[in-house]
């Protein structure tokens, strides 16, 4: 079976050209499968693998305490796996072909409260251009809700500031035209008068918003730092994300009795069951709320 293996794992690389991570991960799933197989089924060839035996491995990675979402990604990896071997006639069947995918939890997204919204927004020290930029990114991040990938791809074109309102360009390559408050506006529009200017270098034009300290254009992971910095400064002591703000601004928003439709043309999600988890986050606020406040809680 270990021949078989490395035949789909090359089929992955050469045919499929999936990234360096995703080859690992599937070789990982898959190699602690057969591995099961081996050693507690006594299972020889993948012709003698039964539906049965793919529960059973299943079941062993559940009381092992895995998660659903665990289980759900090897499961995937099984059925590509098998539906490779039938298709290159390696094996007669498809064993997993009617085992249901395991539900998974849906956990309710991490938000700031106003309180720490408003801390975070005033962290960043506006002496310096550093300061009016990451003030106008983390003003941007919770005026428009976008995530932070399309925060780092905006062009300085697509930012209106007389009209209020930024193009942006998401998953799938959607245009939205998000508005966006007076407070973000003028933030921006510091930044753009006193602060970009500071970053441009002779050697390198960047058309980019929101630059780096060499004058290109500012990655996640430039992001991620210093949001980690600002958090920090700003006393927040809970565990803080890129999307967070995005987060807090689907829940604030709904929670002041915002149509779910337009959070989700806001957001930019193709489904709105993606976007009803955020009234959920606003019913647990809400019943945390009482549970603090109400003297007969």
């Amino acid at each position: 079976m270990e021949n078989q293996l490395k035949a789909f794992l090359d089929y992955l690389i050469v045919e499929k050209g999936l990234a360096k991570n995703t080859i690992i991960s599937y070789e990982r799933d898959l190699k602690s499968y057969l591995h099961y197989l081996k050693s507690v089924e006594v299972i020889k060839s993948v012709n003698e693998i039964q539906r049965i035996q793919i529960i059973h491995f299943l079941n062993f990675l559940k009381d092992q305490g895995k998660s659903s979402k665990t289980l759900a990604r090897h499961l995937a990896s099984i059925r590509a796996f098998h539906q490779f071997l039938l298709r290159e006639k390696a094996a007669d069947g498809d064993p997993s072909v009617l085992i249901e995918t395991p539900k998974l939890e849906r956990s309710l997204p991490k938000i700031l409260s106003l309180l720490e919204v408003e801390q975070l927004l005033n962290a960043p020290s506006l002496n310096d251009h550093f300061g009016l930029r990451d003030k106008a990114m983390l003003e941007l991040l919770y005026a428009a809700g976008i995530r932070v990938s399309e925060l780092i791809a905006l062009e300085i074109e697509d930012v209106h500031l007389s009209l209020g309102f930024i193009r942006c360009v998401g998953t799938g390559n959607r245009e939205r035209i998000i508005p966006i408050g007076k407070t973000a506006l003028a933030a921006i529009n510091d930044y753009l008068e006193n602060g970009r200017s500071h970053f441009i270098t002779d050697k390198h034009k960047d058309d980019a918003l929101f630059l780096n300290h060499q004058g290109h254009r500012l990655t996640r992971q430039g992001f991620w730092k210093i949001l980690k910095k600002l958090s920090k400064e700003a006393g927040i002591n809970k565990e803080l994300t890129p999307h967070t703000l995005r987060h807090s601004f689907a829940a604030h928003l709904l929670e002041n009795g915002a149509d779910l439709r337009a959070v989700q043309e806001m957001l930019g999600h193709a489904d709105i069951s993606t976007t009803q988890i955020y009234t959920s986050v606003s019913k647990s606020r809400i019943k945390d709320v009482y549970s603090k406040f109400h003297p007969r809680a």
